[in-house]
């Protein structure tokens, strides 16, 4: 019975390190079809509002973007997304939004409660996570 154990506790030391890749690999998979689908669909938003992207309250570029003004814009009679997707590393669908006159972040907010940058005066929307993906590349510039 020892022995079966001892082996059994082998393979999983063997096999535990793959699936804890291919979960890492799925959720920047899936990341990475979010922000294609949030561009998307600012995109078309802003296509069918005479070039302004969601966010701004009554669609007036002249105020400030409000998140909660994105949301109703985005997701109300599933017009463009059914629900905002989440960011699959910290689980957050809540999108700090940068004003028109202010920087875009060089680098991913320090907390975890959001899950995306949103600039709508650039339609800039990026991935609010830290660190490299399993091929190196910043989680920031997907």
């Amino acid at each position: 019975m020892l022995i079966v154990v001892a082996i059994l506790g082998i393979l999983a030391a063997i096999v535990l390190p793959e699936f804890q890749s291919h979960s890492q690999k799925a959720r920047e998979a899936a990341a990475k079809d979010n922000l294609r689908i949030l561009r998307q669909q600012i995109e078309v938003y802003a296509a069918q509002h005479d070039g302004i992207p969601p966010g701004y309250p009554n669609d007036d570029p002249s105020q400030t973007p409000i998140y909660n003004n994105f949301g109703l814009q985005m997701v109300t009679n599933d017009n463009y997304l059914s629900e905002l997707p989440k960011n699959p590393f910290n689980d957050s669908s809540i999108i700090e939004m940068v004003g028109n006159s202010e920087a875009f972040p060089t680098e991913p907010l320090l907390t975890n409660l959001y899950g995306w940058i949103y600039q709508p005066a650039t339609k800039t929307i990026k991935l609010n996570w830290t660190g490299t993906d399993s091929d190196g590349i910043p989680y920031f510039s997907y």
